[in-house]
């Protein structure tokens, strides 16, 4: 019932390690932060598997490499637009 809610909260903790670590989370917000962290769960998932101590269905380890890559790619085309 409250897995949703769950799994929210575990994606909302990887974008903000993933924010924390490429220095860009205090700019994007929990909304953004809960985005980088799911759609980067199942990036880090897709591309390295699913390894490593799991929350909500996440491997942790996958889910916070892949948060960073998608951190620093959507990092890279905002500053790009802005220049």
């Amino acid at each position: 019932m409250f897995g949703w809610l769950w799994s929210l909260i575990v994606g909302a903790i990887i974008g903000a390690i993933a924010g924390a670590i490429t220095n860009r989370g205090a700019s994007m917000g929990w909304i953004a932060n809960i985005l980088a962290g799911l759609i980067g769960s199942w990036l880090g998932q897709s591309l390295l598997g699913s390894w490593g101590p799991s929350l909500a269905g996440m491997a942790l380890v996958p889910s916070i490499l892949g948060a960073i890559i998608l951190v620093l790619i959507v990092s890279a085309v905002m500053g790009s637009r802005h220049k």
